[in-house]
């Protein structure tokens, strides 16, 4: 894990706990790391899922489709942030969603059973982790409810706005960067890629906003 201590010390999973100490409890809960190709499975709907997994580098979402093919984002996930804690914490028998490597990506996998249970070797800072877990996991809670409320909008326009004006405020800038491409934006606000590229030369031209590619910057501030 030497080559990904900088992401490791971000993960919210290992707050308070040394580099050293994080070693030796990832070794006692025979962490593993994986690998995948762009546009690999990592996990797929329907399948039991037991173990917590963290990206380390690379670039993956975590999609839901229909029985029509239809693709819904509804995380995108960077280095250092965890996915399937929820699934896996409340016992999911089939996992409701799948995880896809966008990117060439690395992961560490952390089985859950283990994770819960007595350290075998009294690692002092076990307790420490759980706590943690679920502090992630109310933190979790609270993004599910902020992309809720992108939705909740009735129309792609205010679905648009509510999101980049989230994406703003979270890089503290009126100019910023977001992490999709159009296709993936309308996937994740649950819009038609057609309507809202429309929207987006509405606004342009308004003078709401202004792009190029995954650039923004909004004007109406």
């Amino acid at each position: 894990m030497k080559n990904y201590e900088e992401i490791l010390r971000k993960v919210p999973l290992f707050g308070g706990i040394g580099d050293a100490e994080r070693d030796q409890m990832l070794a006692c809960l025979e962490a593993r790391q994986q690998r995948y190709a762009a546009g690999e499975l990592i996990l797929l709907a329907g399948q039991p899922v037991k173990t917590i997994g963290i990206l380390l580098a690379g670039r993956a979402q975590v999609i839901r489709e229909d029985f029509s093919g239809s693709r819904t984002i509804l995380t995108e996930l960077v280095p250092g942030e965890m996915f399937a804690e929820a699934f896996v914490c409340a016992g999911v028998k089939a996992l409701p969603v799948t995880v896809l490597s966008v990117s060439e990506c690395s992961v560490l996998t952390i089985d859950y059973r283990r994770m819960i249970q007595t350290c075998p070797s009294s690692c002092p800072f076990h307790a420490q982790m759980i706590q943690n877990m679920l502090a992630v996991l109310a933190n979790k809670n609270l993004l599910l409810n902020r992309r809720m409320g992108h939705l909740s909008n009735r129309t792609t326009r205010e679905k648009l706005l509510s999101y980049l004006l989230e994406q703003a405020a979270a890089q503290g800038s009126d100019t910023f960067t977001i992490p999709f491409s159009r296709q993936e934006l309308a996937d994740y606000l649950c819009v038609e890629r057609s309507a809202m590229s429309a929207v987006l030369g509405k606004l342009r031209e308004e003078g709401v906003l202004s792009f190029h590619r995954n650039r923004f910057a909004l004007h109406i501030r």
